[in-house]
């Protein structure tokens, strides 16, 4: 299958999903179609791995040769030929042929949730994973089967690294329109592919321990794995830390992980990193996030006695720096964060914010600091920022940046791709890439220098006289009011934001009374 741009199989199966609206929720009709692709995939890949043990089989010169045909049929259904060649083991009434013959039988959906449940039964990798949401579901037998029958036209084919590429890319663009379509509380588990990139390649996780403390659908895990991958290594290099508060959400990440060959310690737990820290004694050798844009009311009496908190206590009314702390003190000596905040991060100085940022500066974490554009994201117009933390930036194979940061001003960046939303293409990427590896020292990157209005590299004298505000604009040479329009710009959309939540639940509650009212009504 050829990218979602230039095949349609993508986007049949979504409207395939979207002919679902009028019988299920949204947040329901996803976990319907991803659940069947996960089947398809599954017994697709089983099939290509029998037809493979089967002509090893007949091969004289293989250790799988067997002469008796009812020692082959035996062959072909021992699991060990199949894990052996990391394939999920799948029963024989799971597998895709039988759950089409279902057609629209009465007892589809049952037989759909057993086929998972067995799946799950016979791979403890997918312990817990798989939702269980068919017998269940507001569908009449003949719209299930009509799903099931959509979903048989993928075919994975029988190579497995092409098969778990395609499946990756159909979970890709599901999530991301699913997303799309819910609004804000879809965007909570998803990240465009292009500031993934962008992250993973700045970040450069190579090896060791990497931790995603709001992990969502595992996106970062999955790009990390295939940065590893193209630098000749493996994904089974990296050990896999995560963390989710949102049971769906976390099921989907899990199935992500297993579509791509991996597997880690991703914790579902209530409370969220902040207040309930699944790994309290980990420190990684790089962590990467996604958390949620300026996070109010989060808790913060619950946990303020907490040892996070090195560098000050973080404000309740807003986490973006009991995140920063919780990135921070999950590094091992060595290891490096990157991460998407918004810009207030870089020049907040309310409840304590600019002294908690002065003491992460005079502790020379910060590395470097990315100002993006706005409308990246599905949920937020805002334009957001990236930070890299590094705990020895005097390490060995690259320059000693000690009492250094880098700033690069990226918001010109990005091209069109929807009336309301930019991507970055893959030449702004490697610009960003090359300046910031260049400025680091790395072997082969190049010999760094400042380029007016795009990057400067800034010592500590430079960033206390600008008041220790770590926007990229203030260093680089943007105008002053560039500056004061991008933050107008984020206060305005967040306000246009709360808004817009305002209005939905004020509809909500209006709802509620109208039912309420008619009920009344009825009962007189």
């Amino acid at each position: 299958m050829a990218h979602e741009n230039d095949t349609p199989a993508e986007k049949i199966l979504f409207d395939a999903a979207n002919a679902l609206r009028g019988s299920v929720e949204s947040a329901e009709y996803k976990h319907l179609v991803l659940g069947l692709v996960f089947l398809k995939y599954v017994s697709d890949n089983f099939d290509a791995r029998r037809q493979a043990v089967e002509e090893l089989s007949r091969d004289s010169e293989s250790e799988w040769y067997v002469e008796d045909d009812q020692d082959r049929a035996d062959l072909l259904e021992d699991r060990d030929a199949y894990e052996v060649a990391n394939t999920f083991w799948v029963p024989t009434e799971a597998r895709w042929p039988a759950l089409l013959a279902l057609g629209s039988q009465s007892d589809i959906g049952v037989q759909l949730d057993r086929a998972l449940d067995l799946i799950e039964r016979e791979n403890p990798a997918l312990k817990d994973v798989l939702p269980r949401v068919y017998a269940r579901a507001a569908l009449s037998p003949e719209t299930l089967g009509k799903l099931v029958s959509e979903i048989a036209k993928i075919g994975f084919g029988s190579d497995p690294e092409k098969a778990r590429d395609v499946l990756g890319r159909v979970y890709e663009y599901f999530i991301k329109e699913f997303a799309r379509s819910e609004g804000h509380r879809g965007g909570e588990f998803y990240t465009p592919a292009n500031v993934v990139r962008l992250l993973v390649e700045l970040l450069q996780p190579d090896h060791g321990r990497i931790f995603d403390p709001a992990c969502g659908s595992c996106g970062m895990f999955i790009q990390s794995a295939r940065f590893l991958r193209a630098h000749a290594g493996t994904g089974d290099e990296l050990s896999v830390f995560g963390q989710e508060l949102n049971q769906a959400t976390w099921r989907i990440g899990r199935m992500n992980l297993a579509i791509h060959g991996l597997s880690g310690n991703v914790a579902l737990t209530q409370g969220g990193s902040l207040l309930n820290d699944a790994h309290p004694t980990l420190k990684a050798d790089f962590v990467i996030a996604n958390p949620p844009f300026n996070q109010k009311k989060w808790g913060a009496a619950q946990v303020a006695e907490d040892s996070r908190w090195k560098w000050g206590i973080p404000p309740d009314g807003n986490a973006n720096y009991a995140w920063i702390q919780h990135f921070a003190s999950h590094l091992a000596p060595d290891g490096r964060a990157g991460f998407v905040l918004a810009n207030g991060s870089l020049t907040s100085t309310t409840s304590g914010e600019g002294a908690i940022r002065e003491a992460l500066i005079r502790d020379d974490l910060v590395d470097c600091i990315v100002a993006l554009p706005g409308q990246l994201f599905y949920t937020t117009g805002i334009p957001v920022c990236l930070w890299f933390l590094d705990r020895n930036k005097a390490s060995a194979n690259e320059r000693d940046r000690r009492g250094e940061t880098l700033f690069i001003d990226a918001r010109s960046m990005g091209h069109k791709i929807s009336r309301t939303q930019i991507e970055l293409s893959d030449e702004e990427i490697g610009r960003v890439t090359s300046v910031y590896r260049a400025w680091r020292g790395q072997t082969g990157a190049g010999e760094y220098s400042d380029e007016p209005g795009f990057c400067r590299s800034a010592d500590l004298a430079q960033i206390e006289q600008a008041g220790f505000t770590l926007s990229p604009g203030r260093y680089v040479g943007a105008p002053e009011d560039e500056e004061d329009a991008v933050a107008f710009e984020e206060r305005m959309a967040e306000l246009i934001e709360s808004l817009e939540d305002e209005m939905a639940e004020n509809q909500r509650l209006a709802g509620a009374v109208r039912v309420a009212l008619e009920q009344v009504g009825r009962a007189i």
